[in-house]
């Protein structure tokens, strides 16, 4: 019974049954590997549970498809006839998710056409890179911290003291905004800033609250610049 089911394909190449078990049960790792690496580097609001487990699936389906498919042009041809019935229409929101489902297909194919060295090393190139992005946070654009909106009651030539007081605790600072009204004294300023000590910011604020002339004080903390 056992041979027979070793042998049940009448394909005309018959499958090596242990090199499929092999390609799959490596299409399976490759994919789950780039699953840890997706759950681990991910940021945003896009996240999806069914998204992960169809990077651990897809490269299995795929390897299997290619083992399926082995060369055969008639097989070829009615896969592609299925694929047209079904059709796939879910939207990514991320671009580099879609780097991720190329990558799982990519190493199903390997798997499937039996070129295991090419799977692993591809494997670890891909995680490399991906994991190198996220550490690095390559792309991200860091200008500013910290936010600082203020009232100065004070004349606009007596700035200095505030701005000496921001350069201490900052590497730089730049003015946003500076608008002033008929109806009250005073000048509404908007600060921006990279600060020396992302820690001390409530030293900072402590010294600016206690400088003459200065008065609702807000600050907000600055995250980085990102595409929606």
């Amino acid at each position: 019974m056992i041979d027979w089911f070793l042998r049940g394909d009448s394909a005309l190449v018959p499958i090596n049954v242990p090199t499929l078990i092999l390609g799959l049960l490596l299409a399976m790792v490759c994919g789950q590997t780039l699953a840890w690496v997706y759950m681990i580097t991910h940021s945003g609001l896009s996240y999806s549970r069914s998204f992960v487990n169809s990077l651990v699936v897809m490269p299995i389906l795929v390897a299997l498809v290619m083992q399926v498919l082995n060369n055969n042009l008639v097989t070829a041809f009615g896969l592609m006839a299925v694929f047209a019935i079904v059709r796939f229409r879910n939207i990514l929101r991320d671009t580099l998710d879609t780097s991720y489902v190329l990558s799982v297909i990519v190493l199903g194919m390997s798997c499937g056409t039996q070129k295991f060295t090419t799977a692993v090393i591809g494997c670890v190139t891909i995680v490399t890179v991906l994991l190198l992005l996220w550490y690095t946070a390559f792309g991200s654009r860091h200008r500013y911290d910290l936010l600082l909106n203020l009232h100065w009651a004070r004349p606009l030539g007596e700035l200095t003291d505030l701005d000496r007081l921001l350069e201490r605790h900052s590497i730089r600072a730049h003015c946003a905004s500076q608008r002033s009204n008929e109806g009250y004294e005073g000048t509404d300023l908007s600060y921006r800033l990279l600060l020396r000590n992302s820690q001390r910011v409530d030293d900072l604020l402590r010294e600016v609250r206690e400088l003459n002339g200065v008065s609702r004080l807000t600050s907000l903390k600055a995250e980085d610049e990102s595409e929606l």
